[in-house]
């Protein structure tokens, strides 16, 4: 129970890699130098085969076992997007473009996968074949659903597809998972308030969008509390609320946005019909106009049972029983991994990134993907593949 003694030894290589990453972060579809990166070391590595191009700047390797003529093939996938963030964390490796920045791990997880690929193509200790998917674009761009449109699937018939994330404030070598929902559906809106402006001084006159507008917010604190069962989880988040210019002014109009977050089918539909009912009743109560424009992001991220028992099983290999949760809670956060989840059974899990309460979360402009974690992660993707395409 320990990470694999020949990834061991090229940590340093890796934490180069990570590092060479986090200072030189690109937006979705926009990896270009990522990606080239990705695909010359699958090359140099050794494998079979490597495509480029794929949802623009997505990259699959092909490796095959060298033991026995098997024909099943599993999928590893890793994120290489960033973020449009300015770093602040000062360290020698820190962003060298402005506004950009690594600031979910995204560097660290095409690190680890990249990892994986070097020591299973000097090994080649399994059977079948294992793809190796360098997705772009997850950070809101939805690169992992352009990747199944545009044929992931059929152009590599793999019978599972598995992802995994960091999170910071898990011990390093720890791991976390759970069949069924592991992540929310992520979904979207805009509503517009139309009153009546004119002056602070006479609000008689006027017919005041910015009232509606909160009780509008306020209203939407009751959809999961008064309109689904109490088992059930849901939220409804409030995030924007803008309207006027000027201190004397009641504007004509005003606006909310914000996002609602779910796990089932149900629950979703839900959320969409009482936040595109709501704000119209409450307007028309106020003599106004009130328009809704709802848009769904990512769907759920779903794991199925028997795969996530799989990968539980090789992360207590790699770390020890007591360092994996297999039925960790789910969170409200989205993942576009979904979309493959959708297509194809696989699991989602997550991998401890190191520090406390105090230590920087995700997407938080002081955040670091933690080096250390680097031989844990390539070390748990390498065991997947030898466990689950095992040599004859």
């Amino acid at each position: 129970m320990a990470v694999i003694n020949r990834i061991a030894e090229f940590h340093q290589d890796m934490t180069a890699w990570r590092r060479d990453f986090h200072a030189h972060p690109e937006l979705g579809f926009e990896e270009t130098r990522t990606s080239g990166i990705v695909a010359e070391k699958l090359r140099s590595f050794g494998f079979d085969e490597v495509h480029t191009g794929i949802a623009k700047t997505g990259v699959v390797g092909v490796l095959r076992g060298a033991k026995g003529d098997g024909q099943e093939a599993i999928g590893l996938r890793a994120d290489m997007d960033a973020l449009p963030i300015d770093e602040t964390t000062g360290l020698p490796h820190a962003s060298t473009t402005k506004g950009k920045m690594h600031a979910c791990g995204h560097d660290g997880h095409t690190t680890m996968l990249l990892g994986a690929a070097r020591y299973l193509a000097e090994t080649r200790n399994f059977s079948g074949t294992a793809y190796f998917i360098f997705q772009p674009a997850e950070e809101g761009e939805g690169g992992g659903r352009v990747m199944v449109e545009e044929g992931l699937f059929e152009r590599f018939p793999m019978s599972e597809v598995y992802g995994m994330h960091n999170w910071p404030g898990r011990p390093v070598g720890s791991f976390a998972m759970r069949s069924g929902p592991i992540m929310a559906a992520t979904d979207q809106f805009e509503i517009t308030v139309k009153g009546k402006g004119g002056h602070a001084a006479a609000p008689h006159l006027c017919l005041d969008p910015l009232v509606t507008a909160a009780q509008i917010a306020l209203a939407m604190q009751t959809i999961m509390s008064r309109s689904a069962d109490p088992v059930e989880q849901g939220v409804v988040s409030i995030t924007q609320i803008h309207g006027g210019d000027t201190l004397n002014v009641i504007p004509e109009t005003a606006m909310l946005a914000g996002t609602a977050r779910s796990f089932t089918p149900e629950i979703r539909t839900l959320l969409e019909e009482r936040i595109c009912e709501i704000p119209g009743q409450i307007a028309r109560a106020n003599r106004m106009d009130a328009s809704v424009r709802f848009s769904r992001g990512y769907p759920p991220t779903v794991n199925s049972e028997a795969e996530t028992d799989q990968a539980a099983d090789v992360a207590a290999e790699i770390a020890g029983e007591d360092k994996v949760e297999r039925a960790t809670p789910p969170v409200m956060g989205g993942e576009d991994f979904a979309y493959m989840l959708e297509k194809k059974p696989g699991s989602y899990i997550f991998i401890g990134n190191g520090g406390d309460e105090t230590t920087p979360m995700l997407h938080n402009p002081g955040y670091d993907f933690n080096d250390e974690t680097l031989t844990h992660g390539a070390s748990y993707w390498a065991r997947l593949v030898e466990r689950l395409l095992p040599a004859a």
